[in-house]
C-alpha cells in the first residue's frame, strides 16, 4: 500500500507535504532523508511537516519506525554538514568583512559573539538541533570557528536524533491526524521568532542610543 493511497484526502497533500509523500513512497527511508536533508539547508521547507509526515508513512508500513528515525537523523546530519562547509568556506574573516558593512553593527560584536560561541560550542550545537529557526542557522559559526569535524557531526545528530524522534513518533502514533502536531510546533517556532525579533529590537535600540549619546 503506498502513502498516497493510505491517505484519507491525498488530494489534499499539495506543496512541501505533497511533494514529500511523492518523494517518501517513491524512494522510501531514502525519500524521507533527502527531504530533511534538504530542509537543513533551506529552512523554509518545514521539519514540523516533513516529520511527522514520515512518522505517518511508517506506520503505514512502507519503512519501519527506526529506519524512519535513522533515516531522517542521517539526513540531517547531511544537511548541517553542508551548512558546516559554507561556514568553513566563508571563514572568519570574511565573515568579520561582512558584518563590517551592516548598519549598526561593529566588528566589536563579532568578537563577542565569537567569545560566547567558543565558552559555548558544544551546548549552541546541541540544542541549537532542537529549536526552530537556529536548528539549521547554528551549522554555520561552527563552521566558520572550526569546530572539530567529528564533535560537530557527533552533536550535531544527537541533538537531531531527539528532534526527529519525537515529531516522527508523533506522526506514527497520530497516523492520518499527522497535522495536528504542526499547531503546536508552530507556536514554539513563533514564539522563538518573537524572541528573536525582540533581542534584534532592543539591540538596534540600544546602538541607536549610544551613538546618539556619542
Amino acid at each position: 500500500m503506498t502513502v498516497l493511497a493510505a491517505a484519507t484526502d491525498p488530494s489534499a497533500l499539495g506543496g512541501v507535504a505533497g511533494w514529500a509523500v511523492q518523494l517518501m513512497d517513491t524512494l522510501g527511508v531514502a525519500g524521507a532523508a533527502i527531504a530533511i536533508a534538504l530542509e537543513n539547508v533551506f529552512p523554509p521547507i518545514p521539519s514540523e511537516v516533513i516529520l511527522p509526515l514520515a512518522g505517518f508513512t511508517a506506520s503505514q508500513g512502507t519503512f519501519g519506525l527506526v529506519a524512519a528515525i535513522v533515516g531522517t537523523t542521517i539526513g540531517s546530519v547531511a544537511g548541517a554538514a553542508v551548512l558546516y562547509l559554507v561556514g568553513a568556506l566563508v571563514g572568519r574573516d570574511r565573515t568579520r568583512a561582512l558584518v563590517a558593512r551592516i548598519p549598526l553593527v561593529a566588528v566589536e560584536d563579532v568578537d563577542r559573539s565569537e567569545a560566547f560561541f567558543a565558552r559555548h560550542a558544544r551546548t549552541a550545537v546541541f540544542v541549537g538541533r532542537m529549536v526552530p529557526v537556529f536548528r539549521s542557522l547554528i551549522s554555520v559559526p561552527a563552521g566558520v570557528e572550526r569546530m572539530p569535524v567529528a564533535t560537530f557531526l557527533l552533536l550535531t545528530a544527537a541533538g537531531s536524533a531527539i528532534w526527529n524522534t519525537v515529531f516522527v513518533c508523533a506522526g506514527y502514533l497520530l497516523g492520518e491526524n499527522w497535522s495536528a502536531v504542526q499547531p503546536y510546533a508552530g507556536v514554539f517556532q513563533w514564539v522563538v521568532v518573537a524572541a528573536v525579533v525582540g533581542a534584534v529590537g532592543w539591540f538596534v535600540v540600544a546602538r541607536l542610543r549610544t551613538r546618539s549619546r556619542a
